[in-house]
């Protein structure tokens, strides 16, 4: 009752909330599947085989990687989707669709593009980000995380997080943490030098947890049950926002001050101040489902989808 309640005021303060339109826009070569920004730089993973590089001031395309194409299961020559991107300093990390329905992991540097992990290790990565100049974490399709030598090319350690199909993980700012979601709607926390366990959250999410996120002591989730849930990590104190449908991404503000999450079936995206539960602002213009959403600064934030578009919004 209480979270039917909880639904149908969250509604009702949409519909006297005006929708707000994109202040610019990035147009990117396809379909986004994770973005990044470093350096007054935005980093867009794509569908059509290639990382796009954009200016942040100039909204343009400045740089372009592309991967070789790759022959999928019927013989066709195909671009390789790029599933996930990140940087450290002068390193950039990619992580592409293989043969076979395998993955692959390059590292881009200098101009250069070098292979770090091939097909052949038949390794269903999901999600590959930096730990530290010479560490990866990778989560597989199959709930494992695996930490990775790059000088080294072997494995740090690896680690079954559950029986749970994987969904996403986030690190903390300082990369000593990892938070797991999987479709068990709970959430397992690990640290990252060797994979031990730290605690668990859960009883709030009731079904797969699409996406996570984690700031300031701040973690936040975007559920398939429509509900986004804020947890205090010292705590573990839950309060969460029932949404009219599916909650396919979320997003925390630096301070974890502001939490944005993707709130109905046309796309629109909701602020919510994470300290009063008020809504902050309705923003609008997706045309496809989202993909990521990622806070420039307390005042602005990047919503990508299945569109070529990724639109940036002013929190006025």
């Amino acid at each position: 009752m209480k979270i039917f309640i909880a639904m149908i005021l969250l509604i009702s303060s949409l519909l006297c909330v005006s929708i707000e339109a994109p202040s610019a826009k990035f147009v990117s070569s396809g379909a986004v599947f994770d973005i990044v920004i470093k350096d007054n730089k935005l980093y867009s993973a794509t569908g059509a085989g290639c990382v796009d590089i954009f200016d942040m001031s100039s909204k343009e395309i400045v740089q372009k990687i592309v991967l070789e194409q790759i022959t999928d299961f019927m013989g066709d020559v195909i671009n390789s989707k790029v599933y996930s991107v990140d940087i450290l300093n002068d390193k950039i990390l990619i992580l592409s669709q293989a043969k076979k329905g395998a993955r692959r992991v390059h590292i881009f540097k200098e101009n250069k593009l070098e292979l770090l992990i091939p097909y052949t290790q038949n390794l269903f990565i999901a999600k590959a980000k930096f730990i530290d100049e010479n560490t990866i974490l990778l989560g597989l399709l199959s709930n494992e995380l695996i930490s990775y030598n790059i000088r080294n090319k072997t494995q740090n350690w690896s680690l079954q997080i559950s029986q749970s199909k994987f969904s996403d993980f986030v690190l903390n700012e300082e990369k000593t943490q990892v938070v797991v979601a999987d479709e068990s709607g709970d959430l397992k926390i690990h640290d990252t030098k060797d994979g031990s366990f730290i605690k668990k959250l859960s009883g709030e999410n009731l079904d797969n947890v699409f996406q996570v996120d984690y700031k300031n002591g701040t973690i936040a989730t975007a559920g398939q049950d429509r509900k986004m849930v804020l947890y205090n990590y010292k705590t573990a104190s839950a309060y969460s926002e029932m949404a009219s449908f599916l909650i396919y991404s979320v997003g925390l503000s630096p301070s974890a001050a502001l939490v944005a999450f993707a709130s109905d079936e046309n796309n629109n995206v909701t602020l919510l101040d994470t300290q009063t539960k008020e809504v902050v602002g309705v923003f609008g213009g997706n045309k496809m489902t989202l993909t990521n959403i990622l806070f420039f600064n307390e005042k602005e934030f990047l919503v990508s989808s299945d569109d070529a578009v990724i639109n940036l919004y002013t929190i006025k």
